[in-house]
């Protein structure tokens, strides 16, 4: 029998909240000033192996995928893409600013949820931005960042790339309460989904292009480049700093 939706999301309202005490009574303060740019990597060895793995796939498919797309698709259609999957993850960047009891910016996500839904045809056309309210990434892990979660084990996911448990934690619970997969998954059109999945890695991967290729070129080891741009990068979010696809300092992990 198909799950009933409003129990569905009762639960995952309640799984949240549960995380939500389990972080509170770790946090050290309510709140924290979060500087989190390095982070420990104990399981390298096996992250090493992951990484490879996910290089190989990368070039030899995903890469010349996002290159294709690029070059076939115009960058005002490209741009429209972006604008519509960033519209569709409004509803958890809402509830992630109410968790970090960021009202501004619940408040700044409402009104571009709702000016580029109903005059940004769908958010196609990110006319709030054009307005002055910019988009601001958030995610469940930056939620337990301001909580004073720490990143725990840098983590190498499959396909994903770069993580943490912490970050891990976040993307399973953002994926578990989003509503659209919800809607979707109860009423047996779970292909939209993935679907939606599917472009959305498209599009970050096309995204990070030229950002990628310039770390590989300027570092000795791409790998830990990678780790010390992924937690100067997430650093950067919590503390509502930055947005969009940039290279920080990749060798202040190896400078004492």
């Amino acid at each position: 029998m198909k799950t009933n939706l409003l129990t569905q999301a009762g639960r995952t309202v309640m799984a949240m909240a549960v995380c939500g005490v389990m972080a509170a009574c770790s946090a050290t303060t309510a709140k924290t000033t979060y500087n989190d740019a390095a982070i420990n990597d104990p399981l390298e060895d096996v992250n090493r192996v992951t990484f490879a793995v996910n290089d190989a796939v990368d070039k030899a498919l995903i890469e010349p995928v996002a290159r294709g797309y690029r070059a076939a698709v115009p960058t005002p259609a490209r741009k429209g893409v972006r604008n519509f999957l960033r519209n569709l993850h409004s509803p958890i960047n809402i509830a992630n600013q109410l968790l970090q009891g960021d009202l501004e910016g619940a408040g700044n996500d409402t009104v571009r949820f709702a000016a580029n839904t109903f005059v940004g045809v769908g958010g196609l056309f990110d006319v709030a931005g054009h307005e002055g309210f910019e988009y601001e990434q958030e995610d469940f892990g930056q939620t337990l960042a301001t909580w004073g979660v720490g990143h725990g084990p840098y983590l190498v996911l499959p396909v994903l790339g770069p993580s943490s448990f912490r970050d891990g934690t976040g993307l399973l619970v953002d994926s578990y309460a989003d509503p659209i997969r919800l809607y979707l998954f109860n009423t047996d059109r779970e292909e939209w989904y993935y679907a939606r999945a599917g472009v959305s890695g498209l599009d970050s991967r096309e995204e990070l292009l030229d950002v990628l290729d310039d770390l590989q070129r300027n570092s000795f080891d791409y790998y830990a480049a990678l780790r010390s741009v992924y937690a100067q990068r997430r650093a950067a979010l919590v503390r509502d700093e930055a947005s969009g696809a940039s290279i920080p300092d990749y060798d202040a992990e190896f400078e004492d």
